[in-house]
């Protein structure tokens, strides 16, 4: 038994031949039935992980809460787009800034970051939730 999904791909298309022309075009893909069982598997295994292993940046590592907590204000008032969260590790509170999956990302922030925080480096986290990353 096969399947079919099709994607319709309305638009406006442009190509050398017909510059400025509108273009209505339908795209048929036909899957065999267990390749859409196996897709439909992955997205529910996917929707059922609750944490994923991926990145942070580490800005500091202090006992002092109230030091963190200072910290975390002013990372708040310089950059208001990138997330930052702090766990306590006894005796250590450490504050940690965005979710990244993969290293690379991170480094471009912590690229940005390191004028601020020269002591920021990135640290691997297990316990980041998959929505985190979409922000």
């Amino acid at each position: 038994m096969k399947l079919s999904r099709t994607l319709i791909i309305t638009g406006f298309l442009a190509c050398f031949f017909c510059f400025g022309t509108n273009l209505n075009a339908q795209v048929s893909v036909k899957a065999e039935g267990r390749i859409d069982e196996l897709l439909d598997a992955y997205v529910d295994l996917n929707k059922n992980t609750e944490f994923i292993s991926g990145w942070r940046i580490q800005l500091m590592a202090t006992t002092d809460r109230q030091r963190m907590e200072a910290a975390l204000q002013q990372f708040r008032a310089l950059y208001p787009s990138i997330p930052i969260d702090w766990v306590h590790v006894s005796p250590y509170f450490k504050l940690r800034a965005g979710a990244y999956a993969e290293k690379l990302d991170a480094m471009r922030i912590l690229y940005i970051l390191k004028k601020d925080y020269p002591s920021a480096y990135p640290a691997v986290d297990n316990q980041i939730r998959p929505l985190e990353l979409l922000n």
